[in-house]
């Protein structure tokens, strides 16, 4: 009797070390995965952070215009390489009511370092004078036609010009960015040496 005591309580003993271990050992299979999850997590969200600065657009092309005259905000504005009259006017805050936009072609294409200049309602006009230079409204008939934004009636008013030409030196102009020079004209079907001649005295850019 007295040796059936004494292994009940060895067994008992050695069943509450068994639980004993069981619990531990349960305790740390737990949180195991837990603290390895924390570290894939931030793992993983490293490499994303450390990317994304080299992730940076490339600049596109861009021009510089000075918008001048009758509109709300005049200064110098950088806009993108394609943009067209009109927009440098909108960016400027668009024109007072004071303004003769009929003057302006709104359509033409903006080249870098050009002036778009808004005249006033009753101000002389100048033929072409949304292009680079001095932005004067002043002058007469008489003052040179800039070539990048003459409209088609304006350069159909030149000496030897027609309106076919005229349509052609505007599909140029659009399809090379605008005229460097005056003598780049002569890159237009129809107007040779000799027209251009007769023409050089009238035209600027």
């Amino acid at each position: 009797m007295g040796t059936s005591r004494k292994q009940l309580l060895a067994y008992l003993a050695l069943g509450i070390v068994v639980v004993a271990i069981g619990a531990r050992v349960l305790v740390t299979h737990r949180g195991g995965p837990a603290e390895a999850g924390m570290v894939v997590s931030l793992g993983g969200s490293s490499p994303a952070e450390s990317a994304s600065p080299s992730l940076s657009p490339s600049a596109a092309p861009t021009l510089m215009v000075d918008v001048a005259g009758e509109v709300r905000r005049p200064g110098v504005y950088t806009l993108p390489a394609g943009a067209r009259v009109c927009d440098a006017i909108d960016l400027a805050g668009g024109v007072t009511g004071k303004a003769q936009l009929t003057a302006v072609n709104l359509a033409a294409r903006l080249v870098d370092g050009q002036q778009v200049v808004v005249p006033g309602r009753g101000a002389a006009v100048t033929p072409g004078q949304t292009g680079t230079g001095s932005g004067t409204v002043s002058g007469g008939p008489t003052s040179p036609v800039n070539i990048n934004t003459a409209t088609l009636e304006q350069l159909d008013a030149l000496s030897g010009v027609g309106p076919a030409t005229a349509q052609k030196i505007i599909a140029y102009r659009e399809a090379n960015g605008g005229f460097k020079s005056i003598e780049e004209i002569k890159n237009v079907p129809g107007i040779g040496d000799a027209k251009f001649e007769a023409l050089k005295d009238s035209i600027t850019i």
